[in-house]
């Protein structure tokens, strides 16, 4: 991870207040703010100390501090296929069965484990920040920020992410599934669309059809609610192939045909626009053959 990130102030932050071009254009929170004005260094301009009252000039250099930061995740070696790596960000292409996070009965199996991991063996320790995440058994990539202000930049930055879906039956050509989602009573787990929820908004497009039995799908999501995709399919009759929990059928495969395939956006920091691509995993590949050849019995 860097050590420390640089600006160059723009004309139209000439004669502010550090403090605005900081909060404005550095997009730095209060709460950054707040413990850098207690670090040793912590906002410089042109190579000297910065309070956030003085003013800032065109041209200026302002570099600020990172804080060291030390990871709590117990390091667990595992394979990890990196997609994207710069001092900034980390980005993975994500099994099926791997949780990204800790939770209660997965402590030690999870992507942010492996990746903790690798961070001790290359010697660049860091806090584990997903910017997105998938769920346990959805595999593609997974973008992981390296320290606190580039994990800030990035909830503010358009990403666009592409998934495959292999869905029950003759999808229509292409579509947007425009319907509230909020969890299901009776359920800590379940989604539904229902009127209370918040909005959600999937975009698909049929790739293939296989017979009348099932259908390959790009889809596009406007929003990122939990279990979006999965939720939204089957509201519309085409429940994703290996997902029980939405009416789909384990007959093919054992667990939800979910690949997030794709991801652009525009690195907060350089500027570029960065394109990752994550290949179809085995399971859909072979799932895929099946399908073309019309072979659709129980596994």
């Amino acid at each position: 991870m860097a050590d420390t990130v640089k600006f160059i102030v723009t004309k139209e932050y000439d004669g502010t207040k550090a403090g605005r071009f900081l909060r404005s254009y550095c997009k730095l929170s209060a709460r950054s703010l707040s413990l850098l004005k207690r670090t040793e260094g912590g906002i410089t301009a042109n190579g000297s100390l910065l309070r956030t009252v003085e003013l800032v000039r065109e041209g200026d250099l302002i570099e600020i501090k990172l804080p060291d930061e030390q990871s709590s995740i117990t390091p667990v070696k595992g394979e990890l296929d990196v997609l994207f790596e710069d001092e900034y960000l980390l980005i993975v292409n994500k099994p099926a069965a791997m949780p990204v996070h800790p939770v209660k009965i997965h402590q030690t199996d999870t992507l942010s484990n492996i990746i903790a991991y690798r961070c001790k063996e290359i010697g660049s320790d860091f806090v584990f920040r997903a910017i997105n995440r998938l769920d346990r058994d959805t595999s593609g990539i997974v973008i992981v920020a390296k320290d606190r202000h580039t994990a800030s930049l990035m909830q503010n930055t358009k990403i666009d992410k592409h998934y495959y879906a292999l869905c029950h039956g003759t999808v229509q050509i292409s579509g947007t599934v425009n319907a509230p989602i909020a969890l299901s009573q009776n359920s800590k787990i379940v989604r539904c669309v229902s009127p209370m929820g918040q909005n959600a908004v999937t975009h698909y497009k049929k790739i293939k059809s296989f017979s009348d039995y099932a259908s390959l799908v790009d889809l596009v999501l406007e929003t990122g609610r939990t279990h979006q995709i999965r939720c939204h399919m089957s509201y519309i009759g085409h429940p994703l192939l290996g997902d029980d929990l939405y009416g789909g059928s384990l007959d093919l495969i054992s667990r939800q045909s979910l690949h997030c395939y794709s991801s652009s956006f525009i690195h907060p920091f350089s500027k570029e626009m960065i394109c990752v691509n994550a290949q179809l995993p085995a399971d859909m590949k072979n799932l895929i053959n099946r399908l073309e050849a019309g072979d659709y019995n129980e596994k």
